[in-house]
């Protein structure tokens, strides 16, 4: 039975990583991936009760994730609708191509951990069509952007996947997973945002020509405001709900989200239905990546046979055997998220490793936060900021990795030193 699991698991991982020469959607491989290996692990454990008991936990953990993700995103929409984003944005202004790529990385790296770095990518990629008008220039910026976004998810709990699914997990708590990551992800940062300085000084920004474009009446700078302050305060404030309550995350965006339909629907109640429509939560409902909700539900059941039937716990004990050194090993785990997606990864190392033998927020679980959030951005594909900027500016994946790689690997390393060099001294 292990020797099948295992391979049916690398053929719906391969056919993922493959998603686009195979032209087959990885959420599609994501769910024939679970689908099958549930399948089989169902005939030959041959213990009804036992397997329903199992499922049932792994569709809870996963409805958990699914449920939160959902939310947030659906946030996210309802605020850029309103283009609420545009008050942020609109205050970037500068002349020198060096000044603007501090800006866009300090801003990339908080926004992302109020948001998220899929969300901040698309936003702050955007917002360099319209300040930047040679493609080399916007190319740079999209790959700063990339490092940055993951940087700064890396350390909140609402910032990237793989933290959301440890702070789920109970592996990571709120302040302890910021006070032990923010310095290093700083530094993965400034380490790349310094060395391109360099390279871009005395380099003037070159903006686009003026466009002639109706003026916006979506939305009254009120509205925009309104629905900016309150969509990032419900997500800021989902981590002290759960601390104060002792309920799940999802059930504090669900709430906040609920919060937010209410007030847009008494904000538009006196307009004219067509724009309300536009505008409303329903709305954004219809927006939200629902193939990337799809493809999570997909990975996480898949990796959940694999926990059930020991494989993690059996490759975790040969990673002890053979690298020995924990911090290797997630070092690996990291550089390894480079090349496939990093969810798949936090979720198998979260069955590898149990809370009984590492408790929360010890030092594997918060190098796992910042490996796994960080080491994506080594490589165009390995973070799903990533890949929106590929599709959004057209990124060739050998430019990426002759200009950005090496910036991205640099900044990983010198994080991953500065958090050890952190825990040896704070221990």
């Amino acid at each position: 039975m292990t020797i099948w699991i295992s391979l049916l698991f690398v053929l719906a991982y391969a056919a993922i990583a493959l998603e686009h020469p195979l032209k087959i959607n990885k959420s599609a491989s994501a769910l024939m991936g679970a689908g099958l290996l549930w399948t089989v692990y169902a005939v030959t454990l041959n213990n009804a009760s036992v397997l329903n008991l199992q499922l049932g936990e792994s569709l809870r953990d996963t409805a958990q994730i699914v449920f939160f993700l959902m939310g947030a995103m659906t946030i996210v929409e309802v605020v850029d609708a309103h283009n609420g984003f545009e008050v942020i944005t609109s205050r970037i202004k500068t002349q020198k191509l060096s000044s603007l790529m501090w800006m866009v990385g300090f801003v990339s790296f908080f926004l992302s951990a109020i948001l998220d770095n899929l969300t901040t990518t698309i936003v702050m990629v955007s917002l360099m069509k319209r300040l930047l008008f040679r493609r080399e220039d916007r190319l740079f910026f999209a790959g700063i952007i990339v490092i940055a976004a993951n940087a700064g998810g890396a350390w909140t709990p609402i910032g990237d996947v793989t933290t959301t699914m440890l702070w789920i997990g109970g592996q990571v708590s709120t302040f302890a997973i910021m006070k032990s990551v923010f310095l290093p992800s700083l530094v993965n940062l400034l380490v790349p945002l310094l060395v391109t300085s360099r390279l871009l000084r005395g380099c003037p920004v070159v903006a686009p020509p003026p466009r002639s474009e109706a003026l916006d009446l979506g939305s009254s700078d009120f509205e925009r405001k309104l629905m900016l302050v309150l969509g990032m305060a419900i997500l800021v404030l989902v981590p002290v709900f759960k601390t104060l309550t002792g309920l799940p995350p999802f059930m504090g965006v669900l709430f906040g989200l609920g919060l937010l339909w209410m007030v847009g629907d008494l904000v538009h109640k006196r307009e004219e239905e067509l724009r309300k429509q536009r505008l409303t939560l329903a709305r954004a409902l219809t927006r939200i990546d629902m193939s990337s909700v799809v493809f999570f539900i997909g990975i996480l059941l898949a990796v959940a046979v694999l926990e059930h039937t020991h494989i993690l716990s059996n490759i975790a004990n040969w990673l002890d055997r053979t690298v020995g050194r924990q911090d290797l090993i997630v070092l690996i785990i990291g550089l390894v998220s480079a090349i496939v997606d990093n969810v798949p990864l936090v979720a198998a190392s979260m069955g590898m490793y149990g809370l009984d033998q590492y408790p929360p927020d010890s030092f594997l679980w918060q190098f796992i936060a910042y490996c796994a959030g960080t080491g994506g951005s080594i490589l165009i594909i390995g973070s799903a900021a990533g890949v929106a900027a590929m599709g959004m500016e057209k990124i060739d994946f050998v430019w990426y990795l002759r200009r950005i790689s090496a910036l991205a690997l640099l900044g990983y390393i010198s994080g991953a030193m500065v958090f050890m060099a952190q825990y040896q001294w704070l221990r």
